[in-house]
């Protein structure tokens, strides 16, 4: 059953920590199924307490899942096996098109933003017990939300845009629940979900964000909450429009108790306007991140959302980091007030090069998408191959499995860094490594 692995150890804790590390090595391989409660207790000599002890904080970190009589099994996507592993190295002389980031040219100096900070920190230190949330940070997010039409609700600061989905799940969900979650989506999120012990419901998606009827059939299904990215969505691009928005608000109507986390990844790199989801929910949470448009070193996002949701996240906070630095929210409080990033030349400047490689492709006959942000979705139909040969032809590219549960497969092209000459030899290496015939929609 377990090839030639043992399961050791007397107490719960060691039996699990022995799962968990086989998991983490590959001795115990994804779907493998584990021995019975009784069987196991036999053989290590305890009782199947203990073992069922051990199971459930296998559950319950993600490790492993339960199926009744079917008995427990490693899960397909443990939460050991962190999508970030499923990548390419680049060899010296290939071009990376596959990290993501954005462009460093496009990212405002900080120096002057952070000593001006620090100065009013010598002047006013923030000290044990003071709010957490800077109050000009507070008042800048606020108006920028209402502008945006993002429901009232309180303010939170948090580490980072996945810190505050994670933060969110916790606050509501238990080990077992479901989520519903973009397929293709961006990968971290779907490694976070069940590594908090929850399962994962995947949404189709096109280029206005994920489809309706999928998202009827996860929420039918029992999906408790949906995490969905508003514009530039990791990996495909996709930005819900005014119609699709429509379509998914009338679909949470009908399921009023869902858990709704809105991501607005493109924040600040997009000119396509938002259309939030927020409102039709009991419980919502809506974060911008300030990573792709000021540096992915400034771990900070504001987070709003309804009065019960945000308290939770607050009091949860209060009890671990206490705050994210003030001296970093009032470094973004001045970036934002000198207007340090002009969005809509950077959304220009990624637009031209989305828009430039994609029509490339499109004079080559393969299909691309990506109506805002930083990527382009490339349906293929051999991921591994394409991948390959586009790295012995100079250009590494991220492999679609990172991003993607059941979606077909496909590449992810960061244009973030792109030059107007690399365009058209980027896509002759691309039509070559999918050879002839039509490429597949990844809906």
């Amino acid at each position: 059953m377990l090839g030639g692995y043992r399961i050791e150890g007397r107490r719960a804790a060691e039996i699990a920590a022995s799962v968990e590390r086989a998991v983490g090595s590959g001795d115990l391989e994804p779907g493998q199924l584990l021995p019975p409660l009784r069987e196991l207790a036999g053989e290590l000599g305890v009782n199947p307490n203990t073992v069922a002890a051990a199971y459930r904080v296998l559950r319950e970190r993600g490790v492993i899942e339960t199926a009744g009589r079917r008995g427990s099994r490693v899960r397909s996507a443990p939460a050991t096996t962190g999508r970030d592993h499923i990548r390419v190295d680049v060899p010296e002389g290939v071009r990376d098109v596959s990290s993501g980031n954005p462009d460093p040219a496009l990212l405002p100096p900080l120096a002057q933003a952070f000593a001006a900070a620090g100065a009013e920190s010598d002047r006013a230190p923030v000290l044990y017990g003071d709010v957490a949330v800077e109050p000009e940070l507070a008042r800048l997010a606020r108006a920028a939300l209402d502008a945006d039409g993002v429901p009232d609700g309180p303010l939170a600061v948090v580490s980072g845009s996945l810190d505050a989905v994670e933060r969110v799940l916790a606050a509501h969900l238990r080990p077992g629940d479901t989520v519903a979650v973009e397929d293709p989506g961006w990968g971290r999120t779907l490694d976070l979900v069940p590594a908090l012990g929850l399962r994962t419901a995947p949404v189709p998606v096109d280029d206005e964000g994920p489809l309706p009827d999928g998202l009827r059939d996860a929420l039918g299904a029992g999906a408790r909450a949906l995490i969905v990215t508003d514009r530039a969505q990791n990996p495909t691009g996709a930005a819900i429009s005014a119609a699709r928005a429509r379509a998914l608000r009338s679909v949470l109507r009908d399921h009023p108790g869902t858990l709704l986390i809105e991501d607005d990844h493109g924040h600040g790199i997009v000119d396509v306007p938002l259309h939030p989801l927020a409102g039709v929910t009991r419980h919502w949470a809506f974060v911008r991140s300030a990573a792709k448009a000021y540096g992915p070193d400034l771990r900070l996002a504001v987070l709003t959302g309804d009065s019960v949701t945000v308290d939770r996240v607050r009091g949860r906070q209060r009890l671990g980091p206490g705050w994210v630095s003030r001296i970093l929210q009032r470094a973004l409080v001045r970036l934002w007030a000198d207007g340090a990033v002009d969005a809509r030349a950077v959304a220009a400047a990624y637009g031209r090069r989305r828009d430039g490689l994609i029509d490339a492709l499109a004079a080559r006959g393969v299909v691309a998408h990506g109506v805002s942000g930083m990527n382009v979705w490339v349906p293929v139909r051999d991921e591994t191959g394409a991948v390959a040969r586009l790295l012995h032809a100079g250009w590494s590219v991220a492999p679609g499995a990172r991003f993607r549960m059941s979606a077909p497969p496909g590449i992810r092209i960061s244009v973030s860094a792109l030059a107007e000459e690399e365009t058209g030899p980027l896509a002759d290496a691309v039509a070559a490594a999918l050879g002839p015939g039509p490429a597949r929609s990844y809906v």
